[in-house]
């Protein structure tokens, strides 16, 4: 295979794809919504990559206003990759989510919010124990005003891993989530298999994320719409917080 799962390969080197897409699911397998509706009048979508897309996915699905959410990759430069081709570090995608939301019941910030606490976005082409250029940090979108939130709440995130010790961010945000980022492919989803795994029988209870721990406030444009007691079902002290949760959307009382 060609390039270094720790390096970015370039779009010379890397693998050729294929013109189709992988097949995958079509209803959301918990939250029983269309993957891949077009978006309504309401609704916005950003993709946000923090590690391994198994247990990234289940927080954001758990969101109160959340429309449905599907795996998938973005940022590489073969078309229509294959798991195993992205894992190789041949294709130059990253694992993401798709979130898809209701502007009226929940706000980009609050997803910001979830995306910054539930893994370190310091690590570069890793996060954790998973070792690889797959598993980079990344957020994009396609609005102008989600890309300033974005970079607001990275600054804002920014000025509490500084002052707790860690190191500069290496999220990649950046725009083109159907078009593809300039010189890149737009996102694909994943197989099926990979669909909400950590909610199907006989799921392999695997996250490796490694939450900072620090918990993001108000940041420039931020509106934050959850309350505290959702929050309160995300606990960064727990290891692997997300995978002994319930599977269920968090209700509103």
């Amino acid at each position: 295979m060609a390039g270094s799962k720790t390096q970015l390969v370039s779009p010379a080197a890397a693998l050729p794809g294929r013109s189709t897409p992988i097949p995958t699911a079509e209803r959301h397998a918990v939250l029983g919504t269309a993957l891949k509706a077009p978006l309504s009048t309401s609704q916005q979508e950003a993709l946000f990559g923090c590690g391994c897309f198994w247990g990234a996915e289940k927080g954001f699905w758990r969101l109160p206003g959340v429309v449905t959410t599907a795996v998938g990759y973005a940022g590489g430069f073969t078309p229509n990759p294959a798991y195993e081709e992205v894992c190789s570090g041949a294709t130059g995608h990253t694992e993401v989510v798709r979130v898809v939301w209701d502007v009226n019941a929940v706000d980009f910030s609050d997803l910001l919010k979830l995306f910054w606490e539930c893994h370190d976005p310091t690590q570069g082409n890793r996060q954790g124990n998973d070792v690889g250029s797959q598993y980079r940090s990344m957020i994009v979108v396609d609005r102008p005003e989600l890309m300033d939130l974005a970079t607001a709440s990275r600054d804002a995130y920014q000025t509490l891993l500084s002052a707790a010790g860690f190191g500069a961010i290496t999220t990649e945000i950046s725009s083109g989530i159907n078009a593809g980022i300039t010189g890149q492919q737009p996102f694909t989803f994943a197989e099926t298999y990979h669909q909400q795994y950590l909610a199907k029988p006989g799921s392999r209870p695997y996250c490796s994320a490694q939450p900072s721990g620090l918990l993001l406030g108000p940041f420039p444009g931020a509106d934050y719409r959850l309350p505290a007691s959702v929050w309160q079902a995300y606990d960064w002290t727990i290891p692997h917080c997300v995978l002994r949760g319930d599977n269920q959307p968090i209700v509103l009382a």
